[in-house]
């Protein structure tokens, strides 16, 4: 060999050893401390929306002496804003700089979260200034949540292997849920005794250790794990209206759409309708309406640890089981529903408790199942496009949650007044949303049919990139 050809070996070979650890580091996608990390972001975004949703609602109502259609307006303001989400998502998807947006996102939420919480002092003055700037404020938490819950997804989904998004959809929501509890805890040991000043200084420290968190959470995270190859011009050159258009001509991403509104929808109606159910039909005291829901929550934590567990195990050799899980799921939440309107007509001789941990099971197993299918989904696309795809699915999402408790209390005054019986009222209501929910089945087992293809060539590929000779 001619030593002038030397160095230009020793290059190509450098070349190759490059390209391929990149690939190396494609395949692996976040790790798990990473993907953690990540998670808390989720954790902060709950600590911070449930003082607003929660605590702020009841300040209103009891302190204030505001009726209660007023928070409950303001809540449901908050979801309506987040119809925005697939801006949020386009402009991190043009920008390929999701943390960015992430951290803006949070920033937004911590003030308008704390401007909300000042409202209190506004409207012992003056009710129409309160409300102007209530009205104001949530408009900016739903804006926040979009923009930093739709780029934190989107980050997720993008630097995600597909055998661990089952996992990393459910660390992400139990991590919220552990946010909520923790803030619902330490703000409620510190709130006391209680004043207009102490909510709105708690919220604010709340504001800025949550925005701390974030900070310390996506650093260098999105950077570390960025994918080259999947940048493009066209993504970048693209609007708005044309990755909106692609999204939306994609059979696989409207059906989806669809999809997520309806079950969301089924499984938001009965929250403020069960506890109400249990007193009147079971004469259960508040506290063990509590204990109920609580039963509901530990059975959506185990079908959410049980669906994780399921997708990292098996991810690799069965592809299409988040929307066999999916499907299931939403089967039996409509057996359970149904359950629940036959014990209204034979209470109180029912198994209410094991019906309800029936429910929260399956919904916990199809709701992180369908988050993980969601982010499977969102890069089947032919741009990078993960940030609009989220943001029209988180968009479906917010609108369902916010129509949900509406048409959960509207159905059931309805059935009251039509009938004048409890019991064939509260049948009708969980009638409906059984309805819905095998409504929810037959799509997703369409969606199963013309999606499964591309998840599987996504898994194809991941494992094709890892194996990488000499690594």
């Amino acid at each position: 060999m001619h030593p002038s050809s030397l160095p230009q070996k020793m290059k190509d070979e450098t070349g190759r050893g490059t390209d391929q650890r990149r690939n190396h580091e494609l395949s692996q996608g976040l790790g798990w401390i990473s993907i953690f990390r990540l998670g808390l972001v989720q954790a902060a975004l709950g600590a911070i929306v449930v003082l607003t949703t929660s605590t702020l609602n009841r300040v209103m109502i009891v302190e204030l002496g505001l009726a209660a259609v007023i928070p409950g307006a303001l809540v449901g303001l908050h979801y309506g804003v987040q119809i925005t989400r697939p801006i949020w998502g386009h402009k991190s998807d043009a920008g390929q700089d999701r943390t960015t947006w992430i951290l803006r996102g949070m920033a937004l939420l911590a003030v308008s979260a704390t401007l909300a919480a000042a409202t209190t002092l506004l409207f012992e003055r003056s009710f129409t200034l309160g409300l102007a700037v209530a009205v104001l404020a949530y408009s900016l938490i739903g804006i926040g949540i979009g923009a930093c819950g739709t780029s934190l997804l989107a980050l997720i989904a993008a630097r995600t292997t597909p055998q661990r998004k089952a996992a990393a959809a459910t660390i992400t929501w139990i991590l919220m849920i552990f946010g909520i509890i923790v803030s619902s805890v330490l703000v409620g040991s510190t709130l006391d005794p209680y004043s207009h000043p102490r909510l709105i200084a708690i919220t604010a420290i709340t504001g800025v250790l949550c925005f701390c968190i974030t900070l310390v959470a996506v650093g260098r995270i999105e950077h570390r794990s960025r994918q080259p190859a999947r940048k493009s011009a066209s993504l970048e050159t693209s609007s708005f209206q044309e990755s909106f258009s692609d999204v939306w001509h994609d059979p696989d991403a409207r059906l989806f759409t669809l999809f997520i509104f309806i079950s969301m929808l089924a499984y938001a109606t009965q929250d403020l309708i069960l506890e109400p159910f249990a007193g009147l039909m079971f004469g259960m005291s508040p506290g063990e309406t509590t204990s109920l829901t609580g039963t509901q929550h530990a059975g959506v934590l185990i079908g959410m640890l049980l669906v994780g567990i399921a997708g990292t195990i098996l991810g690799k050799t069965m592809p299409g089981m988040p929307k066999l899980i999916i499907a299931g799921g939403c089967f039996v939440s409509a057996l359970a529903l149904a359950g629940l309107g036959l014990s209204s007509l034979h209470a109180p001789s029912w198994p209410l408790e094991t019906n309800v941990f029936v429910l929260g099971v399956a919904n916990g197993a199809f709701a992180v199942a369908a988050i993980s299918t969601m982010m499977l989904l969102a890069g089947a696309g032919k741009r990078a496009d993960h940030g609009m795809r989220m943001g029209i699915w988180g968009a479906a999402q917010a609108i369902a949650f916010g129509l949900g408790g509406l048409l959960g209390t509207v159905a059931l005054d309805t059935g009251r007044s039509l009938s004048q019986d409890n019991g064939i009222a509260f049948c009708a209501v969980f009638g409906l949303e059984a309805a819905l929910f095998l409504v929810a089945t037959g799509m997703a087992v369409r969606l199963r049919r013309t999606g499964t293809s591309k998840i599987s060539q996504d898994l194809h590929r991941s494992a094709t990139v890892a194996a990488v000779p000499g690594e």
